[in-house]
């Protein structure tokens, strides 16, 4: 098809241009306009709706390196709802603005952890609900910036903490509660790691908190303080400017290798997401430690032995 016979609309056709490859409708001015394909000089594809030379609408775009992006676009970038595949294995679906993950969605590992909730500039932040698939367990409560931050409950099988988180670990007054009918009362206290831990050469490192217990009770209420997370900085959420078309009325298909985004630039190993390189954004479980849970077992055998005591002694009255 020539392209000077291409001034009507909508035409369709086959186009080569710029070692790109298009297949589809274009406008009166020979712009990609409407449904088409596309193949990247890299070899990723594009199969979905063009608006004026730009990915505009719903489309499917393929990473030659396995990953894909199935969703909405606006001039160009992820825009609305969509789901992207990793190639280790994860997923998130949700909503997306200006090719960031934003706003509400579900992102699944590639170990089987899912994180439920809230986004902002492509990080977990504000509420949300991590649940670990190996144990069962589940953090429920506030983010900041992809950290565990706020108030929060951490759920286990048989006991639960209620309290604050830090950059991902417990601090300060909390309780534990647990299924016998009791709670465990304290706070966790930071402490600096043992010299004899460390490297002479390294800089002192903060170890574990460490939980300090001050009072066991029987069930009580617990309302927490809720608190707004503070924002990261403000990205804006109106839609992003449209990038000016090529000459020669093909359109912008992709940018430059040398200032390309997240779709043009996803390796197989290293992908800008954070469970693709191993998981490191996993946060782990806090686990109660050893004396919490005796102490708990210790109160339930307490009060089954004084309501045994008192069957007694009515018996004998």
């Amino acid at each position: 098809v020539r392209l000077d016979s291409a001034r009507s609309s909508p035409l369709k056709g086959f186009f080569s241009h710029s070692n790109q490859e298009y297949e589809g409708e274009r406008n009166a001015e020979g712009e990609r306009h409407g449904r088409g394909k596309a193949r990247l000089p890299h070899g990723d594809t594009y199969d979905g709706e063009y608006e004026h030379g730009l990915r505009n609408g719903q489309g499917t775009y393929r990473f030659k390196n396995g990953a894909r992006y199935v969703g909405t676009y606006l001039r160009n970038k992820k825009h609305g709802q969509g789901t992207f595949f990793y190639p280790d294995g994860s997923k998130y679906e949700g909503d997306w603005v200006d090719d960031q993950r934003h706003g509400h969605g579900q992102y699944t590992y590639a170990n089987g952890d899912t994180y439920t909730g809230e986004w902002f500039n492509h990080y977990r932040h504000g509420q949300g609900t991590y649940v670990y698939k190996d144990t069962g367990s589940k953090y429920v409560g506030g983010w900041v910036n992809g950290n565990q931050e706020g108030e929060a409950e951490l759920i286990y099988l048989n006991h639960r903490f209620k309290g604050r988180f830090s950059n991902g670990k417990p601090v300060g007054r909390g309780k534990y509660v647990f299924d016998v009918g009791c709670e465990q009362h304290g706070e966790y206290i930071q402490r600096e790691q043992d010299k004899g831990e460390e490297e002479e050469e390294e800089p002192s490192l903060l170890a574990e908190p460490k939980w300090k217990a001050s009072k066991i009770t029987k069930l009580t209420l617990w309302t927490p303080h809720g608190e707004t997370p503070p924002p990261p900085k403000e990205a804006s959420l109106e839609a992003p400017a449209a990038p000016e078309p090529e000459a020669g009325g093909d359109g912008v298909e992709e940018r430059p290798a040398a200032a390309v985004t997240e779709e043009e630039t996803v390796p197989s190993v290293a992908v800008t997401d954070e469970s693709a390189e191993g998981g490191y954004d996993e946060p782990s479980p806090f686990e109660a430690s050893s004396e919490v849970l005796s102490s708990a077992r210790d109160m339930g055998e307490e009060e089954e032995e004084n309501r045994e005591e008192e069957e007694n002694k009515d018996q004998e009255d």
